[in-house]
């Protein structure tokens, strides 16, 4: 990893900006002797005014900008690319150690039918990623990739097994501890002869993946390797599937735990069953002491090896993004439940067009824990039932959404969705009271010309714990095929501080051709937590311009 550590942010502003709008000009595809070069750019700046009344804070330099340039080359069986990123100075919410510019991504690889090899930087995953994960989440500022060599082979048809070694992304660093990794998966009908007509499929795998880390805390006899292992298996026949995953970690006391000796299990399965008109998805986790970094006193988001599966799906509206769900790695049970089918055409609640109806239900507890007193001599700090939930709820969700079709140029979303949030727990503020909400969304789409469409919704976040309640609207407008205005207003006007009961209005304006898109924006933000998958940052208020601009050739 390069590392400029620039503070010469016109200079590089100005340079993606052109770099942009020449490649907005060129085609999607550049072709450079008998290879292909992709790529995708992106600047995101922002404007910051002090405003005592949301708690937006004083920003020195005024305005903060980041920005990416990617590209790939690719020639036959060889391929190699490079991630420039620059923030000068990163946006507010994003950890400032990212301050400067610099090669952040660069790697070379080979690859043919048996052997794939890639040196450099490189993002992989084994199974569902419990014991091994890298990636690069550009809205959460997380990038735990590994700088090192894998290596993927496929001995025999139906054979596949990959191996990994180096070190993970540290901001502009790299993390003290070495990640090493091997996964092995077989496809039973494409390896056994005459399975490849069966209708049941079923495909095994297996991971190890140890860090290595110098002892060196001096109140600990820490360990120096790290060991952990999963196996699992995937079974799908026409529309069923079943997934499931157990993972088990030796002890590895850490900053997150509290320097317990305590060793980690996890475990994730899920059934889907779908057919025309219907599918249900059961799933259930259990994560014991899943945290597994590169480094043991790292904290937050910083040098994760692996990714804790996220039960429940994504949400997209405002309300429901409020108060978002982090996965617990010292600990939690939980279980999702979801299902979605057709209300036919022509009964009485489908209507002319049929309704497409979704609920799904999500609860995670604690873990059925017996404290034990031992943190002076083997620091277990607790045992543990494995089928046991405990009785701590952390986070309780329901969502019922109906989608219908009024009028080939009208359709609409209802949603209605009741959480228990535990503050405490999630996102360990103490004192903060346990939130019960009830939020309810109205979503219309009008195609009002050939041409132009309006959306607009309405979002009502019905509490009264913390802050109250909330009314968001919002509308969008887009003027053909290239431009769109919209207007986005979060109202607490639940909120117990008279004073405080604000508008946060935002306006936006973009165009849109092809891979190109800009979007200007002004406007309050209220402090919050963005979270993607169950894993989050915060977002702290702010009142100001903001500029977005991505292009991909």
């Amino acid at each position: 990893m390069v590392n400029f550590k620039s503070k010469a942010f016109p200079f590089y502003f100005r340079v993606t900006l052109i770099l942009c709008l020449f490649f907005h000009s060129a085609e999607a595809q550049i072709l450079s002797g008998a290879g292909q070069i992709h790529g995708s750019m992106e600047v995101d700046a922002a404007t910051y005014n002090r405003d005592t009344a949301i708690g937006a804070p004083t920003v020195p330099e005024k305005l903060d900008a980041q920005n990416f340039t990617e590209l790939d080359y690719t020639n036959g069986r060889i391929s190699a690319g490079v991630r420039f990123e620059t923030y000068d100075n990163a946006l507010q919410g994003y950890d400032p150690r990212y301050n400067g510019s610099g090669l952040a991504y660069r790697y070379a690889r080979y690859s043919d039918s048996l052997i794939d090899v890639t040196v450099g930087n490189f993002y992989e995953q084994f199974g569902s990623g419990m014991i091994l994960r890298t990636y690069w989440s550009y809205p959460l500022g997380v990038d735990n990739s590994l700088d090192g060599v894998r290596l993927r082979i496929t001995p025999h048809k139906g054979i596949y097994i990959k191996a990994v070694a180096g070190h993970q992304r540290y901001y502009w660093t790299e993390g003290l501890g070495i990640v090493r990794g091997v996964d092995g998966e077989i496809n039973m009908n494409e390896l056994i002869p005459g399975w490849e007509q069966h209708k049941t499929n079923v495909i095994l795998g297996g991971s190890f993946v140890s860090k290595y880390q110098t002892p060196d805390n001096p109140s600990y006899n820490m360990p120096g390797n790290v060991g952990a292992s999963a196996g699992r298996i995937n079974i799908t026949n026409g529309g069923f599937s079943f997934y499931t995953e157990y993972t088990y970690k030796i002890n590895d006391p850490s900053a997150v735990n509290g320097y317990l000796f305590n060793p980690g299990q996890g475990l994730y399965s899920k059934m889907t069953y779908a057919q025309k008109g219907l599918s249900f998805s059961l799933a259930a986790e259990r994560i014991q002491n899943m945290s597994f970094k590169s480094d043991n006193a790292a904290v937050k988001n910083d040098l994760d090896i692996n990714y804790l599966p996220f039960l429940p799906r994504t949400e997209t509206y405002q309300v429901a993004t409020f108060f978002p769900y982090a996965t617990q790695p010292n600990g939690e049970e939980g279980a999702d439940a979801e299902t979605l089918f057709n209300l036919p055409r022509g009964s009485f609640l489908g209507g002319h067009y049929g309704t497409n109806v979704d609920i799904e239900f999500s609860a995670i507890n604690s873990l059925d824990t017996t404290t034990l007193n031992d943190l002076n001599t083997t620091r277990q700090g607790y045992s543990s039932k494995f089928f046991g939930m405990g009785q701590t709820n952390y986070w309780d969700y329901l969502t019922v959404e109906l989608q219908h079709k009024f009028s080939p140029k009208f359709r609409m979303i209802a949603q209605y969705d009741y959480e228990t949030y535990n503050t405490d727990i999630i996102q360990q503020e103490v004192g903060l009271p346990v939130i019960h909400a009830n939020m309810g969304v109205l979503d219309g789409y009008w195609r009002v010309t050939d041409n132009n469409t309006l959306h607009i919704e309405a979002q009502e976040f019905y509490c009264t714990q913390y802050q109250g309640s909330w009314a968001v609207g919002l509308a969008e407008f887009n003027f053909g095929p290239d431009w769109f205005i919209g207007a986005l207003d979060e109202y607490n006007y639940g909120n117990p501080v008279p004073w405080e009961r604000i508008h946060y209005a935002t306006f936006t304006a973009g165009y849109t051709k092809g891979f190109f898109r800009i979007t200007l924006g002004y406007g309050k933000t209220r402090a919050g937590i963005l979270c993607i998958g169950g894993v989050c940052r915060q977002i702290p208020a702010a009142d100001g311009f903001s500029l977005s601009l991505t292009q991909s050739f």
